[in-house]
Parts: C-alpha cells; sequence; structure tokens
C-alpha cells in the first residue's frame, strides 16, 4: 500500500476521474464503433458487390464511393477532427466532449473499415460464387449466403482491427477536448507533469486492446472452417 501511495500518488488523488474517463472511453468506442461498423460493411459490400463482372456491376457507384473512401482515409484524424466540427454541432449540438467526439471518430473509422471489408469479401472464392449462381441464387442471397458467410472470418478480423485503432483515435480526441483517457492523459499527464496518471492510462489503454485483440482471435478461429 505505501509502494502504491508513493509512486501512483496522483491516481489516487485523481482516481474518480480516472473512472469517469475510463467510462467515456468506452462509451465513445462502443458508440461510434456500433455506428461505423454498420455503416462500414454497407459501404464495403458495395464496394464489392459493384465492382466490374461482379453480382451488381455498377462502374460509377463503384468509382465514385471508391474515391470518397480514399479522401477521408488520406485525411490526418488531428486536421479531421477540426474539419468536421460544424457537421459535429449540427448533429450533437457541441463539438466538445464524448458527445463532440463520436461525430469525427466515425468520420474517421468508418473509410477504414469499409476498405477492410472490401479487402475481406474480395478473398472470398469466386467459384463459390458462380456455385450460388448457377443455383438461381438473387445478388441479396448471394450477398449474405456466399459473401457474409464465406468472408466471416475476414470481417471479423477488419472488426478487430478496427477496433484496436478506434480506441488510438479515442485517445487522440482526447488532445482537444474529446473526453475519456487521452483527455485525462492531457491535461494532468502533460499539462501538470503527472506522470504517473499517464502511465496508468497506458496500461488501461493496453489492457482494451488486449481484451479486444483476444476476443478477435477467438473468434476468427473458432469461423474459420
Amino acid at each position: 500500500m505505501e509502494l502504491i501511495e508513493k509512486y501512483l500518488h496522483n491516481v489516487l488523488e485523481n482516481i474518480v476521474e480516472l473512472q469517469e474517463s475510463v467510462l467515456e472511453t468506452i462509451t465513445m468506442v462502443a458508440i461510434s464503433g456500433v455506428i461505423s461498423l454498420a455503416i462500414g460493411i454497407v459501404f464495403g459490400v458495395t464496394l464489392v458487390v459493384t465492382r466490374e463482372g461482379n453480382i451488381l456491376e455498377n462502374k460509377p457507384i463503384q468509382k465514385v464511393l471508391s474515391q470518397v473512401i480514399n479522401v477521408f482515409r488520406s485525411i490526418p484524424f488531428i486536421i479531421l477532427l477540426t474539419a468536421v466540427l460544424p457537421i459535429t454541432r449540427a448533429i450533437v449540438g457541441t463539438g466538445i466532449g464524448t458527445k463532440g467526439a463520436i461525430v469525427p471518430l466515425v468520420f474517421g473509422t468508418m473509410p477504414f473499415f469499409a476498405r477492410q471489408i472490401d479487402t475481406a469479401l474480395s478473398e472470398v472464392d469466386e467459384g463459390v460464387i458462380e456455385a450460388a449462381k448457377s443455383m438461381g441464387s438473387n445478388p441479396l442471397e448471394i450477398i449474405f449466403s456466399v459473401y457474409l458467410r464465406e468472408g466471416l472470418p475476414g470481417i471479423v478480423r477488419a472488426i478487430t482491427i478496427t477496433m484496436v485503432s478506434l480506441i488510438g483515435l479515442s485517445a487522440m480526441a482526447g488532445s482537444i477536448g474529446g473526453g475519456g483517457l487521452g483527455d485525462l492523459a492531457i491535461r494532468y499527464g502533460h499539462q501538470r507533469f503527472q506522470t504517473d496518471i499517464t502511465y496508468v492510462t497506458v496500461i488501461i489503454i493496453l489492457i482494451l486492446v488486449t481484451i479486444i485483440q483476444s476476443t478477435g482471435n477467438f473468434l476468427i478461429k473458432k469461423f474459420t472452417h
């Protein structure tokens, strides 16, 4: 106990703020993650099925969507945070705090996830797709019964990578008052030189990443045939 008080003095003094920051980070990651994954999987599937020679070939849609995703992926997240500020305020009414961080987190994560889904579904065996076509399956049936089912291990892998990346982005959002562990580390660890708080926030982020990665690895093994 004496060692804890000696080396984690500032952490103990600000334990309530630390608990609130962990909850804020989990909230940001959970809400923005669900929204990003939902939109990203729709965009990712669209990228694949509208490609030349595929079941819903549509070059204009494929090209425009691909370019939009590339543009958003190329913008550094720290710049994106301020670039979408008017949209953030219009949607959630504020540009700061946990609520203010969710919108830019979606904009920063969704294009990345969509491209990951594109890659995962592109690896589905074309022979299985042709077999489904020959059996009279319509495009919607092929998407759900072939692409999403056969590509499940790749989809889980994409979700795992995206969620790990999202935790990092949520910490970065704290640099402009986005709340969560990043904000705590900046306000206390950096500005007030309370390094023990910085180290603890890093350890907590590492634990969150480990939990997500371990869960993802377990699910990948389970769904891989």
